[in-house]
Formats: C-alpha cells, sequence, structure tokens
C-alpha cells in the first residue's frame, strides 16, 4: 500500500535472538504484518528501508538472529501491526529483546509551526521473549541502565548498589503477581493437570 502523504516516518530498531530451529518462513510469517504494511509480497521485498543507509530488516541465520533497523512511511495505525509482530515474536524468541520505534512526524515544520506548535514526534519501545520471566529480565536491565547513567551524574557508580536492589524487588513482586494470576484457575498439583503456565522461573536477578 502505498503512503505518499504518510503522517510519519517510522524507523524500527533492535534485535531479537531465535531459538536456532526457526526457518525463514517462520519469521517471513512472524513478520508479514509489517511487510505488507510496507506494500510488499514478501520479507525479501519489504525487508529493505525507505533509507539506503539502513540494513534493513535481516536474519542472521548464523547468530540466529533477527535484526531491523527499518524505515517506512506510515502512521498511527502501525501501532497495531507492532503489537502483531510481537505476539508473533514471541513464538519465536530465545531471548528477551527490546524493539525501540520511533515516530518523526512528517507534517511538522519548525520554521513554518505557529509559536508554541509542537511535532508529534513520538518513541514506543516493545518488548518481545519466550516467556514473561524473559520479557521482564529485559525491562528490568534496561531501568537499570537508564536509572545508572542517570544517578552517576551526581553518584559514583558503587553507591548504586541499593538503588538497583529496589528496582529488583519492584520487578520481584510483580512476577511474583504474575505467576499468582497464572495460578487462578489452574487445577491443583497432581489431579491430572498438565502444567504449563509461565511460573517457576523468576528472571535472573529479581531475587
Amino acid at each position: 500500500m502505498s503512503r505518499f502523504n504518510a503522517s510519519f516516518e517510522i524507523h524500527v530498531h533492535g534485535q531479537v535472538l531465535l531459538r536456532p530451529d526457526v526457518t525463514y518462513s517462520q519469521l517471513q510469517d512472524a513478520l508479514k504484518p509489517i511487510w505488507r504494511y510496507a506494500g510488499a509480497k514478501s520479507l525479501a521485498d519489504g525487508a529493505k528501508s525507505s533509507y539506503e543507509d539502513e540494513p534493513g530488516i535481516q536474519m542472521d541465520a548464523h547468530e540466529h538472529a533477527l535484526r531491523m533497523c527499518w524505515t517506512v512511511p506510515g502512521d498511527e495505525d502501525f501501532r497495531q501491526v507492532l503489537d502483531e509482530v510481537c505476539m508473533s515474536l514471541n513464538e519465536l524468541a530465545s531471548a528477551g529483546a527490546a524493539i525501540e520505534v520511533t515516530f518523526y512526524d512528517t507534517e511538522f515544520d519548525e520554521e513554518e509551526a505557529a509559536p508554541g506548535t509542537q511535532s508529534r514526534d513520538d518513541f514506543v519501545m516493545a518488548f518481545v521473549g519466550p516467556d514473561p520471566a524473559a520479557i521482564m529480565q529485559v525491562q528490568r536491565d534496561i531501568l537499570v541502565q537508564d536509572t545508572i547513567n542517570l544517578l552517576e551524574r551526581h553518584f559514583d557508580g558503587a553507591e548504586l548498589g541499593g538503588v538497583v536492589a529496589e528496582i529488583d524487588k519492584l520487578f520481584a513482586q510483580r512476577f511474583d503477581d504474575l505467576v499468582n494470576s497464572l495460578e487462578i484457575g489452574k487445577p491443583p498439583r497432581g489431579s491430572g493437570g498438565s502444567g504449563g503456565g509461565h511460573g517457576g522461573r523468576k528472571p535472573r536477578h529479581l531475587h
């Protein structure tokens, strides 16, 4: 579908580690909402970015990784596409990963804009992973790094252990709440139920 009058340039950036058994065909199916959004008929056709200096969408078969540095014209409806793709990638990912999406307002001209008018630029960070623990691990790691980067302007890194511990407590509580919610409605242990669910494994730092 052509978007000559698109409101945004949408840049997608991230790397997702895939299970070793994932095939190109499976990845093409998982990314179908994206390449169809770009008006392509296949992943190979839609993997090219709007900008030649960007590598686009690539599958590294040797490293079992999906790499994305890709721009497409679009509108707010791309958010729904992102949700669909993340749901599909959850089934293929071997570890948690973050996908950064930036919306650049193509209709905003700083020189011509009325005083006080602001662009609609926006930034979204989406997460994928094989289970909630893997996703929370990535969220935790990013938050810790961002917090340390901010606080190191005022404190030595060695002084920030307590801050990191508090962040871990917050994520540990969130994980426990999630596990408890998944336990609701499950058959009692030993009743012949198949188990399943996402309980049992906490993110490695959340003790």
